[in-house]
């Protein structure tokens, strides 16, 4: 194991109302509350689901393999450089960020997830 699933991110362009949906729909509660980004889950300490602020969102237009999902799995590692090394050899590719707490790659077939040290 490499590590642990975190969350399930969803772009959005109102991350209070989607998550007041899913909270609805799915009996969580917000465990982070902020304004570009609001997490639901059954607990603070178990994996839940982030709504993410994409202003520019292009809804998808589902089965329409030409409409992208906007969304990707974070998972939590105890060690970015080990994880990372750990992924690319399962054949991921490392994705440009400039971030420093969480790490952006695409799996082997082009769909974006994140390792975080959260």
């Amino acid at each position: 194991m490499i590590g642990r699933w975190h969350a399930l991110v969803i772009d959005c362009p109102e991350p209070a109302e989607l998550a007041d949906f899913y909270q609805q729909v799915l009996g969580m509660v917000r465990v982070q509350d902020e304004a570009d980004w609001v997490v639901i889950g059954y607990s603070a300490e178990r994996p839940g689901i982030a709504f993410q602020r994409a202003p520019q969102l292009q809804a998808p237009n589902w089965p329409d393999p030409n409409s992208p999902q906007q969304m990707h799995i974070d998972v939590r590692v105890d060690d970015l450089d080990a994880a990372e090394a750990e992924v690319l050899a399962l054949g991921a590719r490392r994705l440009p960020s400039d971030a420093t707490e969480f790490r952006i790659f695409a799996d082997p077939v082009g769909h974006p997830f994140c390792l975080v040290l959260w």
